[in-house]
């Protein structure tokens, strides 16, 4: 997805929230249609069947009938692809859409007129009902892009995604292998040994967001002050994910240039951040730091780094299994956990090898080797199982 800043007029912002209205009106409704389905109830209506229902509420609502049925048919096949990826095992059950949340419609049937660039820096996209919508030129725009995505986020912000299916980033050709080990101190340890760190909000920026959300919590709900503070608290909020999305952008770029095969951890993060505070019969343990162990591991960008490195180095990613790899010198081969004498430092009481702990396990990662329970070593392969050709550099 290629993704523009979107500068609409008031008057062109008004009607932007219209559509992100219906199509949130229509979405919610199949997930109420959804939550009233029993056994025994008869089939429930398909993407064909809801276009059908959404024809009859069309005609009997004219205020839903005034917005652009392109809008709301794309809620339905959102809808609908959202609960096939339900059974799929891949997503969770949709749920409902809430005012000022994941506000957004999708545009079809995309044509090269639909978009113009006007000057260096500004370009145009036609969006049904609305008109011509201007937006920050930062980069070409796909040319065989057949449908777009507006949506606005809590700060306020619009963008416009196109389509589009990028081109993978061709490596080096030289046969290079790089491991990496993710962590929290240290968001990614390369087996060359850099160290990279994901870049947040600054002190002051921080200390900033502490104040916010202190006068967020004694501002009355419902009030003008509230919405001023949270909008603030959603603008710093908004400048640390672009910063991350900025780094595991630059920095996936930069690793599948410089080379061929990329081995990390295979890591289940949705697991590890999952929340400890258990039931009221078997309450959770250390509940308050293990939350901060996961909003640290969430923004360290450890998922949307391999996903980005996914994306443009398609089978030339590698996953291993984790196990031991922090334990296991990278010199000898030798296992102990005492070896691992802090969350940097690593001295392997076999062979006396010392240096960064990040460094030695992304190195035994780059081996693509992992230590088993029994001692033994187990090797890996890449994610996509065909053969995939070494893209070489032009």
């Amino acid at each position: 997805m290629s993704r523009y800043r979107l500068q609409p007029t008031p008057a062109q912002e008004k009607a932007l929230l219209e559509h992100c209205a219906h199509a949130r009106f229509v979405w919610n409704l199949c997930v109420e249609q959804e939550a009233h389905y029993r056994p025994g109830r008869g089939r429930m209506p398909g993407f064909a069947g809801r276009c059908r229902q959404l024809t009859e509420a069309r005609a009997d609502n004219p205020w839903l009938a005034a917005g652009s049925v392109i809008v709301q048919q794309q809620a339905l096949r959102d809808h609908a692809q959202a609960m096939a990826n339900f059974f799929a095992g891949i997503h969770k059950r949709p749920t409902w859409r809430k005012a000022g949340r994941n506000e957004g419609f999708r545009i079809v049937h995309l044509k090269r007129a639909d978009t113009r660039r006007v000057s260096r820096h500004t370009g145009q996209v036609r969006i049904p009902k609305v008109g011509w919508i201007s937006f920050w030129w930062s980069r070409p725009v796909p040319g065989d892009t057949k449908s777009c995505r507006v949506t606005r986020d809590t700060a306020g912000r619009w963008h416009v995604s196109f389509a589009a299916i990028p081109e993978p980033v061709a490596g080096p050709g030289t046969g290079e292998v790089v491991g990496i080990d993710r962590g929290v101190a240290v968001s990614a340890a390369l087996s060359t040994g850099e160290l990279l760190t994901t870049p947040g909000l600054s002190d002051r920026q921080r200390a900033r967001l502490l104040r916010l959300q202190r006068h967020a919590a004694r501002a009355r709900k419902g009030s003008n002050r509230r919405k001023r503070v949270k909008l603030a608290i959603a603008k710093l909020r908004t400048r640390e994910t672009d910063r991350r999305k900025d780094w595991a952008e630059k920095t996936s770029t930069d690793l599948a240039r410089r080379f061929d095969v990329i081995r990390v951890e295979d890591l289940k993060i949705q697991n590890m951040t999952r929340s400890a505070i258990g039931t009221i019969d078997a309450p959770g343990k250390n509940v308050r730091q293990k939350a901060g162990l996961n909003r640290s591991i969430l923004a360290s960008a450890w998922g949307l780094l391999v996903r980005r490195l996914e994306d443009k180095a398609p089978g030339r990613i590698e996953k291993i299994n984790p196990a031991f790899t922090s334990q296991r010198c990278s010199a000898c081969g030798h296992v102990d956990v005492k070896s691992r004498e802090s969350q940097a430092a690593f001295h392997c009481t076999a062979c006396g090898y010392s240096g960064n702990a990040d460094v030695n396990a992304a190195r035994n990662i780059a081996a693509g080797r992992a230590v088993t329970a029994r001692g033994g070593f187990r090797g890996t392969g890449p994610v996509n199982r065909e053969p995939q050709p070494v893209l070489l550099s032009t």
